[in-house]
């Protein structure tokens, strides 16, 4: 997507606006044809019924009433009339009661999941770029907003065609220079309407970013996320009250700076454009053209007047269709550049990925996130046998996390190459190469669903259950369900449960780690994964842990050295490359950086 810049790109070709219009056309037409046709119908019923109604009947009693004519030719065509327009309150009500409310959930689903499906594809880096997210961000808020804007765009359509048709019939019968006073009025409307309406895309962009600052101190208050840090640190709500008065300073800044514009051109669109020629020269005109000239009767008068107030609004629906369309344009512009992106983290071969434990290798690995600080990881050259233990230990800001990133390849090396099994691991498919990797972040997530669920984090419909308890029990939290009302079927936090669960810190990690055991995999990556552990649990934990891995490859992340005693070599980085490596034996008679790390820690505690 392309970054946002103080120049808002306001401008696109015909073409493009016709052609980003009929993606979302098509796109909601794929998901209900049904509703896509019948609503665009209705509108235009609705505008023929008004004409019938207001045009044509009302005239024709006006006339009946003027020229004397037979009261039964009146009553059969008031009948006629009434039975029509009862006809078509039926149809509106069954478009607008049923197929609607039907159908509309059918289309913005389809529309949802599309953007959805793409976000899965989207590179970590991509989170990584403020500009990308602001724009990931409103393509997404968006969405339901411009199929409405789709549905609207065609019934505006629909509805100027048929009002143009029908009036403009009727009016080229009765005097055909009142069309001309529509003309201009058409002319200059759409010219005003184009620039008002550019100028309202320019001003939603430049408060997209402060609307999102808003955005975020509004989540703070209301999460319960945040409740206990507000309460016990109430000056941090004091920094976010700031936060969110220069948020609201600078969309006042933004709403100021094109206020004038706006007025101007909203006065030169709505009145100067309409009203003026209506209901100032228009009405002048009749009046000669009846009274000094007699060229028109004393009805047609009123029902031209009466009926130019309709062709002037459906000559407006004209005014504003292209307008309306080039800033539908502009947003379906930011889907489509959406899902036109193209992950840059590919499989070369996509070769497949067995789960058993392979021989890890970098080489030369060299990794920036872009921007001027550099390399986070520099020239790192490391082989980890299949099924061998591998800690990784470091102040924090070493590169232990991104290096692990590396290795699960969220991120692609930007020097040298990672190798498992003797093959770079660019050319094993992606999904199955990550799926190949069991792994707990340091910010693990649980989801608003059961336990099972949340350990399962899959799809699969023959779930194993006793794997699940098995991998609850090596994880340290069966006794834990047990106790729980339903069980593994017990649902996790009260985003949508009132009976749910909320786990502890220390019992969230455990269900996490169990995620782990439960996945049959080769190559098992821990960020932290005792951070939240009492010592007696982290203990179990551990042991649990070498029973459970003990053929697979396991690298793990600790700042608690207590636990990297475990393992079978031991990385110590610093600033992004290797510092020292070996047991925690022959780190400590090294007497270098981890043996500092050592004594400052656990020392004076656990007898080396």
């Amino acid at each position: 997507m392309s970054k946002q810049n103080d120049t808002v790109s306001t401008k696109h070709s015909v073409k493009k606006v016709w052609k980003n219009n009929l993606f979302l056309i098509r796109l909601c037409y794929t998901a209900s044809p049904a509703y896509v046709i019948l609503l665009t119908l209705d509108a235009a019923r609705n505008q023929l019924s008004i004409f019938l109604e207001h045009t044509f009947g009302i005239g024709y009693v006006l006339e009946a009433a003027e020229f004397h004519y037979p009261f039964r030719q009146v009553a059969i065509f008031l009948l006629g009339l009434a039975a029509f327009i009862t006809a078509e309150m039926l149809f509106s009500s069954f478009i607008s009661d049923y197929i609607a409310v039907r159908e509309l959930p059918k289309v913005r689903r389809k529309v949802k999941m599309a953007l959805y499906e793409k976000a899965k594809e989207l590179d970590l880096q991509c989170y990584d770029n403020p500009d990308y997210y602001n724009e990931l961000v409103l393509a997404i808020s968006e969405a339901d907003k411009q199929i409405d804007r789709c549905i609207t765009f065609l019934q505006n359509t629909a509805a100027g065609i048929c009002t143009f048709v029908s009036t403009g019939i009727y009016f080229f019968v009765k005097d055909r220079f009142s069309i001309l006073f529509a003309v201009v009025s058409f002319v200059m409307g759409f010219a005003f309407n184009q620039l008002y309406n550019k100028l309202s895309y320019e001003v939603r962009i430049r408060r997209n970013p402060h609307e999102r600052k808003q955005e975020y101190v509004k989540r703070v208050f209301y999460l319960s996320d945040y409740a206990k840090e507000l309460r016990l640190n109430p000056e941090a709500a004091g920094i976010l009250y700031d936060d969110f008065e220069k948020a609201n300073e600078q969309l006042y800044q933004v709403e100021k700076r094109y206020t004038k514009r706006k007025f101007w051109l909203d006065f030169m669109r709505q009145y100067v454009s309409n009203d003026f020629f209506s209901d100032v020269l228009y009405i002048s005109y009749l009046v000669f053209k009846a009274a000094v000239l007699g060229g028109l009767s004393y009805s047609s008068v009123a029902i031209l007047y009466n009926s130019f107030g309709q062709l002037k609004r459906g000559m407006r629906v004209f005014t504003d269709v292209y307008p309306y369309a080039a800033e539908t344009s502009l947003y379906v512009q930011k889907i489509l550049d959406f899902m036109d992106y193209e992950p840059q983290i590919k499989s070369e071969r996509k070769l497949p990925v067995s789960d058993q434990a392979k021989a890890l290798e970098l080489k030369n690995v060299s990794f920036s996130y872009g921007g001027e600080y550099g390399n986070v990881i520099r020239n790192i050259s490391l082989s980890v046998a299949p099924g061998e233990k591998l800690a990784l230990v470091g102040y924090n800001g070493a590169g232990k996390t991104t290096l692990t990133k590396l290795i699960m390849r969220l991120y692609d090396t930007t020097e040298g190459e990672i190798l498992l099994g003797g093959v770079n691991i660019r050319d094993y498919d992606v999904e199955q190469y990550r799926h190949s990797v069991g792994t707990v972040f340091q910010d693990f997530k649980i989801f608003a669903g059961t336990v099972t669920e949340n350990v399962l984090l899959d799809l699969d419909q023959d779930t194993d259950l006793e794997r699940v308890k098995s991998a609850l029990t090596h994880s340290g939290l069966a006794e834990r369900t047990k106790a729980l009302p339903k069980g593994l079927d017990t649902q996790l936090t009260t985003e949508f449960a009132q009976d749910g669960i909320n786990l502890s810190g220390g019992e969230s990690q455990k269900l996490a780690i169990g995620r782990v055991f439960y996945k049959n995999a080769g190559l098992i990556i821990l960020d932290e994964p005792s951070s939240a552990l009492d010592p007696i649990a982290e203990y179990q934990l551990n042991h649990s842990m070498l029973e459970a891995t003990e053929n697979k490859t396991v690298i793990f992340i600790s700042h608690r050295l207590s636990t990297t005693r475990l393992a079978d070599r031991i990385i110590m980085l610093e600033n992004g490359q290797i510092a020292e490596q070996g047991t925690h034996e022959q780190l400590l008679l090294l007497n270098g950086k981890y043996a500092a790390m050592w004594k400052a820690q656990a020392g004076q505690y656990i007898e080396a």
